[in-house]
């Protein structure tokens, strides 16, 4: 059995024996299901403690799993470029975005300003993070319904994106590319990158998309699972400080790269007086979820166009920004032509000297695929962070199971489940 099954009479209580069990079932008294962490849906580190009448859930508290891997703390430990490799293990279903919201909020920590080539890449790269999760979230939600072809439709073009993570940085699964003031390294070949990226954009995730809404989006079964299930208003959604398309799919207008833009959703570099990429921003309103799976893949296509803006206009030059050359790593040429270089190098990845981090304290957010992901990081001078705090949007969101599950039945929890798509990692106190 996936789950546990005992009387309430409190969380503790000890049942000796199945005839006990047998015999109050149908006596109307109330029961305790601890959905997860074994089921399926739950992905073995989630819990749900749920207090049932029938098969009716009144009551339902939230756990935060079994996932405790203490990625706050370990920033104290890890200088601003090694913290990268802790960050991309919490949303691990699209991990590249999570090293550059990392790294933004570092920047804007010692207010260094990034090229505009680092920006365009970062933005693309961002998006492609954006449909990985995505395809994912949507793909699994079929899969948890019983359409295992669905899964199968977003799961193959994510294997494409593992290919591009594996181009730009040497890793599939957690690149760790960004870096203080840019990336690990530039493109191997450019030609060879936007070839990959047209591949993708033009031709795999479009088909595999179209082949998912055509399955799910109006299909019987789908529909009734999901419309009307897990309903959260408008004014509960802003309560609970939900974001990402959690928000959004209950009418919540606001998406980061609007409101507070960052890298070429405010930028002007391609010299025409106009913002580098021009997208919309998909809203509901009926705030279940089916309207979250909606707009999920709305945003999808609004990726896909954003990425098409930019993939054929890279600017050239460097990647990096030596506008403080304590803070960025030196081009190889340095480190192996000249002693300057080699010194720099040296103080940033072997002594930990090279930083030259303020005294001071910032926060900055990005819009990830599941919400607002924010870094709040106070500096003491050292070479390392003194405190880092994450504001994981799947925290938050998570956090709601206990309004949205009230008053359905038990199946309907994985729908629900899956529609606020919880990464376990990102829950991690």
């Amino acid at each position: 059995m996936p789950f546990s099954l005992k009387p309430y009479d409190g969380y503790d209580v000890d049942v000796e024996s199945v005839d006990y069990l047998k015999q109050h079932v149908d006596t109307g008294e109330r029961w305790v299901l601890n959905f997860g962490p074994q089921h399926p849906a739950t992905h073995t580190t989630l819990r749900l403690v749920m207090e049932l009448d029938g098969e009716r859930v009144v009551r339902c508290t939230p756990h935060i799993g079994y996932l405790h891997s203490g990625f706050e703390k370990l920033a104290e430990h890890l200088d601003y470029n090694q913290y990268v490799t802790i960050v991309s293990r919490m949303d691990y279903l699209s991990p590249i975005c999570n090293d550059i919201a990392w790294h933004g909020a570092v920047e804007k920590l010692f207010d260094i300003q990034v090229s505009p080539r680092c920006k365009a890449l970062r933005t693309i790269m961002f998006e492609i993070g954006r449909i990985q999760n995505h395809l994912l979230c949507v793909g699994a939600a079929g899969l948890d319904l019983g359409a295992f072809t669905a899964f199968l439709y977003g799961f193959n073009p994510r294997e494409k994106v593992y290919d591009l993570c594996d181009y730009v940085s040497g890793q599939r699964f957690h690149p760790d590319w960004t870096r203080v003031g840019g990336l690990m390294q530039d493109l191997p070949d450019q030609a060879t990158f936007q070839k990959m990226v047209h591949a993708f954009i033009d031709d795999d995730c479009p088909k595999a998309l179209d082949e998912m809404e055509r399955l799910l989006l109006r299909n019987r079964i789908f529909m009734d699972r999901t419309q009307g299930v897990g309903v959260i208003s408008k004014r509960d959604a802003v309560a609970w400080s939900l974001s990402g398309p959690c928000a959004r799919a209950s009418g919540v207008v606001r998406d980061l790269r609007k409101d507070e833009p960052y890298l070429c959703y405010a930028d002007n570099w391609d010299g025409r007086g106009a913002p580098a990429v021009t997208f919309k921003v998909p809203i509901a309103e009926a705030g279940d979820c089916y309207a979250r799976f909606q707009v999920r893949a709305e945003e999808i296509r609004q990726s896909l166009s954003i990425v098409r803006q930019l993939i054929d206009t890279i600017p050239d030059g460097p990647v990096d920004t030596y506008a403080d050359a304590k803070m960025v790593k030196p081009p190889k040429s340095q480190v192996y032509g000249s002693i300057e270089g080699l010194i720099q190098h040296f103080e940033l990845i072997m002594s930990n000297r090279g930083w030259a981090a303020p005294v001071a304290e910032c926060y900055a957010a990005f819009e990830s695929p599941n919400g607002e992901l924010g870094y709040y990081i106070v500096a003491d001078g050292g070479p390392r962070p003194w405190r880092v705090k994450v504001r994981p949007p799947c925290f938050i969101n998570y956090s709601t199971m206990a309004k949205l599950t009230e008053g359905h039945m038990v199946s309907d929890v994985v729908a629900i489940l899956g529609s606020i798509n919880v990464v376990a990692a990102e829950l991690d106190r």
